[in-house]
């Protein structure tokens, strides 16, 4: 079974219960929607849908966030090389072969000579050849067309745009409204773009848990703050790939996975994971290679857009990332794993997750229960990406769905009220089962001595098979010593 967890994006226009189970079976963790193009009445439907298929399916929305798009046109624009066009930040006109208007109104302010526009993800540029008072004059630089709402990117400059639009903020409220389990924030530029979100959650007492779309050079040049400031982040290189060069992508995505993990943040990789099979039953060589590497990287989670949300092949492309991410879980080398500093001020929680994924290495321990209110414990475990499965029992059905996006957790709502003796054995049963432990091997045990929400206090290595054979002796620190008929 696979470690790495799978975002997949839905749209409102394919999202029947049986489509959204038949991903699940596959292997999809988190639904992801994005607001760009579902109404409210298409994100209602998606919560809905996936909710009744399974209450264990993370769900993701995304924020348009700090963009700017061209305006409407009655029929695409062809564009030759050299062409001039002027360019003006006027969102409420429609734009034409030689007016481009777009939504920023200031764009003037923030533009020099000698910048390239970028439109519709990189298809078409041009250079700015002068800035005249509210318009911009540039030359195209190569043939192409420009349809309606275009996506617009100037690499190396600070739009000066809020960090959240009247549309971002309703759908955050819509979010709160549903209890959606985490929020996409898209052109993450520094810590405040999150705190803008996180205030509209804590004023409404939301839960809900930010990912920070990294999209631009600004978000780039502060992922430390960004990445103390959210849950977690995803590496978003499709405007990345546009903002920044082409040829860096790579070194990027490493450098923030690193860091997401040594600060025990879940990291997703996105974009162009399998983009061929949007029209293709088979991806590339290449693409295999990259979802590999992404793994090989240490990333938590991988994502597929359009490749779920309109191709031909959405079922086939889920499964298609779970054997990939399976085998090359398997071709890793442990040489490579990102060592996470535990000397110095490092918490106990931290210190005992450590040592349990030590103990895989040294005691010959095959498996990981703990038991969790918030998650953290289950995230450090995470973090050390240990070579056996860690199974979380979750106090809190959202606990069990944020865990969704962590690397090696199985998570596991645990509806009754019983005591954790029995919630050990009832997890220990399930990994037996399962074929994931056998009798000789050893299991740790990572929980609390003072109950649920008292923290990680103590790690327990036992063997399983002398586990069962003395269950009317076995009895865990701060618990009732209870019988278990195996």
């Amino acid at each position: 079974m696979k470690q790495t967890k799978i975002v997949a994006s839905i749209s409102d226009r394919r999202c029947d219960q049986d489509f959204i189970r038949k991903l699940f079976f596959a292997g999809m963790n988190v639904v992801r929607m994005n607001t760009a193009h579902a109404t409210e009445e298409g994100i209602r439907t998606i919560v809905k849908n996936v909710r009744a298929v399974s209450p264990h399916i993370g769900i993701m929305i995304d924020t348009k966030g700090p963009e700017v798009r061209t305006t409407g046109v009655d029929e695409p624009l062809e564009y030759k090389t050299g062409d001039v066009v002027k360019i003006f930040g006027r969102p409420e006109m429609d734009s034409s072969h030689d007016i481009v208007n777009v939504s920023y109104s200031d764009i003037t302010k923030d533009v020099k000579v000698g910048d390239d526009i970028l439109f519709d993800d990189g298809e078409l540029d041009m250079q700015v050849i002068e800035n005249v008072g509210p318009m911009l004059i540039a030359k195209v630089q190569n043939d192409g067309t420009l349809g309606s709402h275009k996506s617009v990117n100037i690499p190396g400059e600070h739009i000066d745009l809020p960090a959240l639009t009247d549309r971002d903020r309703h759908n955050i409220l819509l979010a709160i409204e549903l209890d959606i389990d985490f929020i996409a924030h898209s052109f993450v530029r520094n810590a405040a773009d999150v705190m803008e979100v996180q205030k509209i959650l804590d004023e409404h007492n939301s839960d809900i848990k930010i990912i920070s779309k990294i999209e631009n050079q600004e978000g780039v040049d502060n992922i430390e703050e960004i990445i103390d400031a959210s849950y977690g982040i995803m590496v978003a290189r499709g405007d990345l790939g546009i903002e920044v060069p082409i040829e860096r992508i790579p070194g990027i995505q490493r450098s923030i996975i690193r860091s997401c993990i040594q600060k025990k943040r879940p990291v997703i990789v996105a974009t162009q994971m399998l983009h061929t099979m949007i029209n293709n039953p088979r991806p590339t060589r290449a693409e295999v290679t990259d979802i590999a590497n992404a793994i090989y990287y240490r990333t938590d989670a991988l994502m597929l857009s359009g490749e779920t949300a309109s191709g031909k092949y959405p079922l086939e492309a889920v499964q298609t990332m779970a054997r990939i991410a399976e085998q090359a879980e398997k071709d890793k080398l442990r040489d490579d794993d990102i060592e996470i500093p535990t000397d110095g001020d490092c918490d106990l929680r931290e210190f005992l997750a450590h040592a349990a994924i030590e103990s895989t290495k040294k005691a010959g321990v095959a498996g990981i229960i703990t038991d969790s209110e918030t998650g953290r414990t289950a995230r450090n475990l995470a973090a050390f990406r240990g070579p056996v499965p860690v199974l979380a029992i979750c106090y809190k059905e959202k606990t069990q769905r944020w865990l969704n996006l962590s690397y090696g957790v199985t998570p596991i709502y645990q509806r009754e009220q019983v005591s954790s003796q029995y919630m050990f054995f009832a997890a220990l049963r399930m990994l037996r089962q399962k074929g994931y432990i056998k009798d000789e091997n050893k299991i740790a045990y990572l929980s609390g001595s003072f109950g649920e929400g008292g923290g990680t206090t103590f790690l327990e290595i036992n063997k399983v098979k002398e586990v069962f054979d003395r269950s009317y002796q076995f009895h865990l620190p701060g618990s009732a010593k209870v019988d278990v008929d195996e």
